[in-house]
């Protein structure tokens, strides 16, 4: 049996503005803030995690707070981040809402097979509302300011800018396994659509070729990596293993207490993981109040008087 990633896990962001940063996304956009932890290379940045009410793999969006400058938008970068929703009158229920939060907003249009409302936040970085059709379990968040109907549902598609498609795709298909399903023109550059495990918007990375745009410079505002889900340890061994016998330069394993991880760099230079389902973010805290306090990986613990007083209020 071919070894197979299932989705998306997680995106992870930066951030120049963390208080606002919490404010845009559990006020305007309903996320919940299912863990308030550190970057635990950087124990001097916070790592905010948001996600659906039960902090569901492939719902994480993930931010590390930085105090460094905006983005410089180009290529080899990820471009755009997909958010899944259902229907099309939460598409309009979203435009609207975003439109009265002062967000920029863009019009609902048909994106590479789907239909789509892209907007930002307000340091730029760029979603993509997209309409899934309602496929597979939502997990709501009751004390979301979303109406339950509207709520985010999870990541997907995720949308990535490179000069050149060859060298991205040998890696995508013949290393990671996904598969070459269709591809669009768009205004900003043809799209290749492919896709892992069972497919559809949640199990899908879009690749744009831009080759006329600058190497994008990452900052606030920007995307700093993408995971991809595999169930379990044993299946990320497999991973590790795959990578050497491609020799494409890892990480190796690295144990990040909610989830391990692998890590490693596409040929444009853009940051890809792998990354367990488990075991999640109630390793430590109750899912009824995640996020709550600062959370600390037990490595890190001794440390936690030296930690908070390093990192500045988020309220």
């Amino acid at each position: 049996m071919t070894l197979q990633l299932t989705g998306i896990h997680h995106l992870t962001a930066i951030t120049a503005e963390a208080p606002a940063n919490v404010a845009f996304y559990t006020g305007t956009l309903g996320l919940r803030l299912v863990k308030k932890t550190v970057n635990q290379d950087d124990t001097s940045a916070y790592h905010l995690f948001y996600a659906d009410g039960e902090a569901t793999p492939g719902s994480d969006l993930t931010f590390f707070d930085w105090p460094t400058a905006r983005e410089r938008r180009g290529t080899h970068s990820i471009a755009r981040t997909g958010l899944r929703v259902s229907g099309e009158k939460t598409l309009a229920w979203w435009q609207d809402h975003l439109k009265a939060a002062k967000a920029t907003t863009g019009e609902i249009a048909e994106v590479a097979g789907y239909r789509s409302l892209d907007f930002e936040d307000g340091e730029g970085q760029r979603f993509r509302l997209v309409d899934d059709g309602g496929k597979g379990v939502a997990h709501n968040w009751a004390k979301s300011p979303v109406p339950t109907e509207h709520q985010i549902r999870g990541l997907g598609p995720i949308t990535l800018s490179v000069p050149e498609l060859a060298p991205t795709e040998t890696v995508l298909t013949q290393v990671m396994n996904m598969r070459k399903v269709r591809d669009h023109a768009a205004p900003d550059g043809h799209l290749h659509v492919f896709e892992m495990g069972d497919g559809g918007p949640a199990a899908e990375l879009h690749v744009t070729v831009q080759p006329g745009l600058p190497v994008t410079r990452q900052g606030a505002g920007g995307v700093h990596h993408v995971a991809f889900r595999t169930p379990d340890i044993e299946q990320m061994h497999e991973w590790t293993q795959r990578l050497a016998k491609f020799r494409v330069p890892s990480s190796g394993e690295v144990e990040r207490y909610y989830f391990r991880s692998l890590y490693f760099r596409e040929p444009n230079g853009i940051l890809f993981e792998i990354a367990t389902d488990g075991p999640g973010f109630t390793a430590d805290e109750p899912l009824e109040s995640l996020g709550e306090r600062l959370a600390l990986p037990p490595f890190l613990e001794p440390r936690r008087a030296q930690i908070e007083a390093g990192l500045k209020p988020l309220a």
